[in-house]
């Protein structure tokens, strides 16, 4: 050890800081005396040479200790960036599979409403003035005059409606409502829009009762499942 004024400096050559705990790992130190030759920096470290942040001055720690812990938020930052990306990006991946769902539904129920509707468009064979006046029809020449002017598609539907109706009887009425005919129309005069001997000729009802179920339903399909739900139509 030399006498006199002794000048000393700790020279940090590196440190890491741990962002977990932030504990810090300071370097070697080396001393140098006054008139003393410089020792060599790349010399092994002894223990004395070794130092801790508990030894580094107040002041400096807090400069190790802020910048630790703006690491660690600079981390955290990147971190919930990245995760809030991956987030939006599942969500927007999320969001275009519903939106292709959804418009792939509404195409397919747009083309089953379209071919119903050109079903039911069809025309049929005959009309109702096409058949001879009678002076009484049985139920299977009523069906028989159904078959030629409801399209084959649809007739299993309308049948099935005024099998619940009326059972084919035209001249069928409701005692309590006066509802009348094939069709049950309340009131009865309704049937007339479709020709005046709407009471005598089943041909007529028939035209009146398809008009009603395409107008009001899209189809005497879509009329039977009200009828099924609803119990009326």
């Amino acid at each position: 050890m030399l006498e006199g004024n002794r000048v000393s400096r700790i020279s940090v050559r590196g440190f890491a800081v741990a962002s977990a705990t932030a504990v810090t790992a300071v370097g070697s130190v080396v001393g140098v005396a006054s008139g003393s030759v410089a020792q060599n920096n790349d010399a092994e470290p002894t223990a004395a040479d070794t130092t801790l942040l508990a030894d580094i001055p107040t002041g400096q720690q807090a400069q190790v200790q802020t910048a630790s812990l703006t690491q660690q938020a600079d981390a955290q930052a990147i971190q919930a960036d990245a995760s809030a990306k991956k987030d939006a990006e599942a969500a927007a991946r999320k969001a275009a599979a519903d939106t292709a769902i959804a418009k792939k539904a509404a195409a397919e129920k747009a083309a089953k409403e379209a071919k119903q509707r050109a079903e039911v468009k069809q025309t049929a064979s005959r009309s109702s003035a096409d058949f001879p006046v009678q002076s009484s029809y049985t139920v299977a020449e009523i069906q028989a005059m159904a078959r030629q002017m409801v399209p084959g598609n649809q007739f299993q539907c309308f049948s099935y409606i005024v099998d619940h109706e009326s059972s084919w009887n035209y001249h069928a009425v409701n005692a309590s409502s006066g509802a009348y005919g094939l069709f049950q129309a309340l009131p009865a005069s309704k049937y007339s829009t479709a020709g005046s001997d709407w009471q005598t000729n089943p041909a007529t009802q028939i035209k009146w009762g398809l008009n009603y179920m395409n107008s009001r339903y899209g189809s005497p399909c879509e009329a039977q499942s009200f009828w099924v739900a609803n119990h009326w139509y």
